[in-house]
C-alpha cells in the first residue's frame, strides 16, 4: 500500500522498504517412527491410496512428483522408478532441474506396494477415483488427516513428512548422505542442512566401515608373498664370480635369502 501511495505521488518514499522482511519460519519436520506407523495410517485408507502411502515413504517423492507418476515411469527389471514430471495446482509440469529428473531405486517396500496395482489401461499410476490426478489439498483433507487419526497418529503429519520419513530411515540404514540427495533430487548441502542431524547412527556406521578396511589392509600388508623359483647354486656362484652384486637387500623382509647369499658369498 506505502508502494502505491508513492506511485501515486501522495508520498515521496517509502518508509517501509528499509526495513528488512521477516525471515519465513521453517515448518517443523514430523517423520514418522516406524513402519508399524506407516502401515498402521495406510490400512485405514482406501487399498490403492494406502499402497500409494508406503510407496511415498519408500521413494522419498515429492507429493507433487508422486502424483504425476505414470505406468511407463515404472522399470521393475531395472528397479527403478524414473521421475520426469510433477502435478501440482492442477497441472502436469516436467521437471526442469538437473537433481529433479532421477532414478530412484525401488525397495521391497516399494515393489511390495505397486503389486496391489492390477494394470490398467489408465497411463497414471495413482489415479483417483474418478481416474484423474490426484489434488494434493483434496486428498490431505478427505483422506490423509482422516486416516491418521483412525490410526492414533499424534501428532498429524503432513503427506511432505512421508519424504522427510525416507530421508530418516535412509541415513538411519547408513546410507551415504551423497546417495541420498541423487534419490530425493535435492543437493548435499540442503540434505545436510535439513537431515545431518539425523545421521548419528551412519557416522557410527562409517567410522565400523573405515576400521575393518584399515584392518584388512594392515593384514594384506603383512602377508609374507610367495617366494619365486628357488635359482640354482651353482648359476648363483658363476654370476657372483663374473660381477660382484652391489645391490642393498632389506634384511627385515627377505631374511631367508640373506642367508642364502652369504652361504655363496662363504663359498666363492
Amino acid at each position: 500500500m506505502l508502494r502505491r501511495a508513492v506511485g501515486w505521488e501522495w508520498l515521496s518514499d517509502n518508509p517501509a522498504k528499509r526495513i528488512p522482511n521477516p525471515q519465513r519460519r521453517a515448518k517443523e519436520k514430523r517423520p514418522f517412527e516406524s513402519w508399524e506407523e506407516i502401515e498402521a495410517v495406510a490400512a485405514q485408507l482406501r487399498p490403492e491410496y494406502g499402497a500409494m502411502v508406503v510407496f511415498a515413504a519408500a521413494t522419498g517423492l515429492r507429493p507433487s512428483e508422486l502424483f504425476g507418476l505414470e505406468w511407463r515411469d515404472v522399470d521393475r527389471e531395472a528397479g527403478v522408478v524414473y521421475v520426469r514430471r510433477a502435478f501440482a495446482n492442477g497441472r502436469l509440469k516436467q521437471t526442469k532441474t538437473r537433481l529433479s529428473t532421477r532414478a530412484v531405486p525401488l525397495q521391497a517396500k516399494a515393489l511390495a506396494a505397486l503389486d496391489q496395482f492390477p494394470r490398467s489401461e489408465n497411463e497414471i499410476l495413482f489415479a483417483n477415483a474418478r481416474g484423474g490426478r490426484i489434488d494434493f489439498r483434496s486428498f490431505g483433507r478427505r483422506h490423509w488427516k482422516p486416516a491418521q487419526r483412525s490410526a492414533g497418529i499424534e501428532p498429524l503429519r503432513g503427506l511432505y513428512d512421508l519424504r522427510h520419513t525416507y530421508a530418516t530411515f535412509a541415513l538411519r540404514a547408513g546410507v551415504p548422505v551423497f546417495a541420498v540427495s541423487r534419490f530425493m533430487g535435492s543437493s548435499i548441502a540442503m540434505i545436510d542442512y535439513h537431515y545431518g542431524h539425523l545421521a548419528h547412527d551412519s557416522r557410527e556406521h562409517a567410522v565400523s566401515l573405515l576400521d575393518a578396511l584399515a584392518f584388512e589392509r594392515a593384514v594384506d600388508a603383512g602377508r609374507t608373498p610367495p617366494l619365486e623359483s628357488a635359482t640354482p647354486v651353482a648359476a648363483t656362484v658363476s654370476r657372483h664370480l663374473r660381477r660382484p652384486s652391489r645391490r642393498t637387500v632389506d634384511a627385515r623382509w627377505t631374511s631367508s635369502r640373506r642367508r642364502v647369499a652369504s652361504t655363496a658369498n662363504e663359498r666363492i
